[in-house]
């Protein structure tokens, strides 16, 4: 068959072009999705924020120098905070807490059931987090960061005056999750330990006071989160 060469020639080339045919169909099928997931990770704000109510769980830990086995006690409070998140990647993000609260101080050990005073925390952290995408709609996290904390408005109860807690800048670290309801709504909780070792002075009728205060509180949350 003197067409034969021919013949095949033409039959491989019909091969070639119908394979490249399939796979252009293919491209021409799967870009589309590929092309919507990549949008909509563009179009995805980096911006978060939180709406949560705290638990401020203090260490009752303390000393009143020069009044041997003294400690000192401060008060759990509950306290609504606001925190704002960035994402520079799926992963990686930056957390700030905003909230203040209120714990009432007292004397224990050889001090116990004396009353000293109050006063207003207002402890702003900063924390590094890395979130893991893994796990579909449950998403947690870990982070480690810094706080500053500022005691003010103090306040005494009689028999004491002029009582100061020093400010003060501790480490803090984080676990929690986000639980994402939608695209931009879920609910979150978070556990964070701040490291928080400060002083304070007081004055009383017999003289001057000081000790130091070892609050290192765990702070409990549980919210809303929102992703714009």
């Amino acid at each position: 068959m003197k067409n034969g060469p021919a013949i095949a020639a033409m039959l491989g080339a019909a091969t070639v072009l119908l394979s490249g045919a399939v796979q252009a169909a293919d491209l021409t099928v799967s870009d589309p999705v590929q092309a919507a997931h990549e949008a909509v990770a563009a179009s995805r704000s980096p911006w978060q924020v939180r709406v949560r109510a705290l638990g401020v769980i203090p260490n009752d830990k303390g000393s009143v120098n020069g009044v041997a086995g003294s400690d000192l006690q401060y008060s759990n409070s509950i306290t609504p905070e606001l925190d704002i998140s960035y994402y520079f990647t799926d992963n990686l993000a930056a957390e700030l807490i905003l909230g203040t609260t209120s714990s009432k101080i007292s004397g224990d050990g050889v001090l116990a059931g004396t009353p000293v005073g109050k006063t207003w925390i207002l402890p702003p952290t900063l924390t590094l987090q890395y979130h893991f995408t893994d796990f579909g709609a449950f998403k947690p996290y870990i982070g480690a960061g810094i706080n500053y904390t500022f005691f003010y408005n103090e306040s005494t109860k009689p028999g004491f005056s002029n009582l100061k807690v020093d400010n003060h800048v501790g480490a803090a670290l984080q676990v929690g999750f986000d639980y994402m309801l939608d695209e931009h709504w879920g609910v979150n909780f978070d556990v964070k330990k701040v490291f928080l070792d400060t002083k304070w002075s007081a004055n009383t009728a017999g003289g001057s006071l000081s000790g130091k205060a070892k609050l290192d509180p765990w702070i409990v949350g549980a919210g809303v989160t929102y992703r714009f």
